[in-house]
C-alpha cells in the first residue's frame, strides 16, 4: 500500500528549513539544549496554531498521541514545562526571522510592478492578562499588545509585521517601517503625521488617508464630480503651513480632498497626493482598508490569536510570529492544490484532518477506511 504522509507533514513542507537552521545557528538557539530542540518547539507551536489548541497542555497531549507521525517531520513530543521554558527563553528572533523570510519570498514571487503594489497599514490590539503587566501595561487596569502590519490585499498576505506594547503610538511604529518607493500606502487617522507623509511623497509613493475634522485645506482648484453619486466634491489644495506655532509643516506639496458619502450616510474627507487619478479611484483605494480588518479577524478567530500560552514578552512574540507563519503556510498549501478555493474552508479542513494521512487535494472527500478496517474486510471475505 502506498505510503501517504499526514496533512501536517504536507503543510510543513512549505517551511524554509534551510533559513530556519541558519537562524537557529546564528542566534545559538540550541546551545546547551538537552531535550527540546528549537525545531521541535517550532513544530509544537505550529501544531497548536493549526489545531486550534487553547493551552500548552492541549498541545503536548495532542502531539503525544501522534508521536509516530510526528517522527516523520523530524520533531519529538515535549513536556508542558519544557515547552513553556523554551517559549520564555529561546530567542524570538529565530521565529520572527522565519516570518520575515517567508513574507519576502512571497513578495518576490509576485513579480509585480511597484506602481501596482498597494500597502494597507494598520494595527490591532491584543488583550493580555495582568501577568504581562511588566512590559505591556497600557493603563492602571488594561494590559495588552499591538500587532502592526503592512498588508498586501492583492496577494492576501502581510508584507511586514512588528509587535509592540499597546501604549506605543501607531505612527511611532510606522516611522520605522521600510518604505517601498512607488507603492501606494493606505492608512487611517492613527498615522496622521505630516513629516512621515513628506517622506512617503519624496519616495514617489501614493498616499491615501483621511483628513482630521479640524484640518483646513487651502483650496486652489475645484474639480468636477458626477451628480447623484457618492462623490460629493473633489478639490486640490495645500495643508496648513505650520503644524503648530513653532513647528513648520514639511509637507508643502498640493493634495487632493475627495469628500465621499458612505452607504451609512457618513461623509469622509479622503486625502491623497495623487492629483491625476479619478476621485472614484481614490475613494475605492481608501475603501480597501477593510481587507486588513478582515485579515486581523481571520488571524484572531481562525488561528485563535486571542489565547496566549505564556505571559512573558518573549513567549508572546514567539506565539504571534508562529501564528502568522501558520497563516502563510496555509496560503502556500492551499495554492499547491486546486480543489479547495475558500481559505476559510481549507483552514477548517486542515484543522479537522491535521494528523490524518491524506493528500491536501482530497481533504473534502469522505474519510477513507483505515488500513485496519480494510484488513478486517479482507479477512471476512476469505472466511466467507
Amino acid at each position: 500500500m502506498r505510503h501517504q504522509n499526514s496533512v501536517f507533514h504536507a503543510v510543513l513542507k512549505h517551511v524554509p528549513w534551510d533559513e530556519f537552521d541558519r537562524l537557529v545557528a546564528e542566534h545559538c538557539a540550541d546551545a546547551r539544549v538537552r531535550r527540546l530542540t528549537t525545531k521541535s518547539q517550532f513544530v509544537a507551536m505550529l501544531y497548536g496554531q493549526l489545531a486550534g489548541a487553547s493551552s500548552l497542555r492541549e498541545i503536548v497531549t495532542g502531539l503525544r498521541s501522534h508521536a509516530v507521525r510526528l517522527y516523520h517531520v523530524g520533531a519529538k513530543p515535549a513536556q508542558r514545562s519544557t515547552l513553556a521554558d523554551a517559549n520564555a527563553t529561546r530567542p524570538c528572533q529565530v521565529f520572527a526571522g522565519v516570518l520575515t523570510h517567508m513574507m519576502a519570498s512571497a513578495q518576490r514571487g509576485l513579480r509585480r510592478k511597484l506602481a501596482d503594489l498597494t500597502c494597507l497599514i494598520d494595527s490591532t490590539g491584543l488583550r493580555l492578562t495582568t501577568l504581562s503587566a511588566d512590559w505591556a501595561r497600557f493603563s492602571g487596569k488594561a494590559v495588552g499588545a499591538k500587532l502592526h502590519v503592512i498588508y498586501d490585499p492583492d496577494a492576501d498576505r502581510p508584507l511586514y509585521t512588528v509587535v509592540s506594547a499597546a501604549n506605543v503610538n501607531d505612527i511611532t511604529v510606522a516611522q520605522a517601517m521600510p518604505i517601498t518607493p512607488g507603492a501606494t500606502y493606505v492608512f487611517d487617522l492613527g498615522y496622521y503625521d505630516f513629516a512621515w507623509w513628506a517622506e512617503l511623497d519624496a519616495a514617489g509613493c501614493r498616499i491615501v488617508s483621511r483628513f482630521k475634522a479640524n484640518t483646513p485645506l487651502a483650496v486652489v482648484a475645484e474639480l468636477p464630480v458626477p451628480t447623484g453619486g457618492s462623490i460629493l466634491s473633489d478639490r486640490i489644495g495645500h495643508l496648513p503651513p505650520r503644524q503648530s506655532k513653532k513647528r513648520h509643516n514639511p509637507f508643502q506639496d498640493p493634495v487632493r480632498e475627495v469628500r465621499v458619502k458612505t452607504e451609512a450616510g457618513k461623509v469622509l474627507r479622503v486625502l491623497s497626493n495623487d492629483l491625476d487619478a479619478t476621485a472614484e479611484e481614490i475613494a475605492a483605494l481608501y475603501k480597501r482598508r477593510w481587507a486588513v480588518e478582515l485579515f486581523f479577524r481571520w488571524v484572531k478567530q481562525t488561528l485563535k490569536v486571542t489565547r496566549f500560552f505564556g505571559t512573558s514578552e518573549n513567549a508572546i512574540r514567539i506565539q504571534i510570529a508562529v501564528a502568522l507563519i501558520a497563516f502563510l503556510l496555509l496560503r502556500l498549501a492551499q495554492a499547491a492544490q486546486h480543489s479547495l478555493v475558500s481559505p476559510l474552508g481549507f483552514a477548517r479542513l486542515v484543522r479537522t484532518n491535521l494528523m490524518q494521512r491524506r493528500p491536501l487535494d482530497r481533504l473534502h472527500d469522505p474519510q477513507p477506511p483505515t488500513l485496519i478496517n480494510h484488513r478486517q474486510s479482507m479477512m471476512e471475505l476469505v472466511h466467507a
